[in-house]
């Protein structure tokens, strides 16, 4: 079965974890580039970038203003940890605000942020913390009936629960564990 929405975010930690070449269809697909461990070369990230917008493909950097202007990304990505309310001086007219949040407070910072979508974290179980307590489908589209903003589920979507994001009323979604490990069946099935 096939998921159909208007956006998908596809979270990458490595220029690697996803081959653009799997990506057939253009204008639905943004990548969020979070690296948390190496540094990349930048000759790779700008080559990988040039990529993106071959594909008409968004590209979003996280919490790193400075590395999104030098790639020319799309926009900026400002994690749940990032809490400065000062604006950021961003002088490009189509580059884009996006984050993250686990509940009201934090969804309201990231309005005050100029956030265009808010990722609200944790509509499933996650691999990681299985204890961690979860939105589920219902939740989360109660925040989306009480919100003006465009919220996003992430994490804990699978392969397994992919059907499930048909009830869910957001245009899109986030994934980023399940891409790392089956890159190839994910894409497929987001057409």
């Amino acid at each position: 079965m096939f998921v159909f929405k208007k956006n998908y975010f596809l979270i990458i930690e490595n220029i690697n974890d996803i081959s653009l070449s799997n990506i057939k269809r253009y204008n639905k697909f943004f990548i969020i580039y979070r690296n948390k461990k190496k540094i990349e070369n930048i000759r790779d990230l700008l080559n990988f970038r040039k990529k993106c917008r071959l594909k008409l493909i968004r590209f979003f950097v996280v919490n790193d203003l400075k590395m999104a202007i030098k790639l020319n990304a799309d926009g900026i990505y400002l994690s749940s940890k990032y809490r400065d309310f000062k604006p950021l001086n961003i002088k490009k007219n189509n580059f884009d605000i996006v984050g993250s949040a686990h509940n009201s407070k934090e969804i309201y910072l990231k309005i005050k942020q100029n956030c265009k979508y808010i990722f609200l974290s944790k509509l499933f179980t996650v691999d990681y913390n299985k204890s961690a307590p979860t939105l589920g489908l219902i939740k989360f589209n109660k925040y989306i009936q009480n919100s003006r903003t465009q919220l996003v589920p992430l994490g804990g979507i699978k392969l397994s629960n992919l059907n499930a994001l048909k009830n869910v009323k957001s245009e899109g979604f986030a994934i980023l564990s399940e891409l790392k490990k089956k890159p190839v069946k994910i894409i497929n099935r987001l057409f």
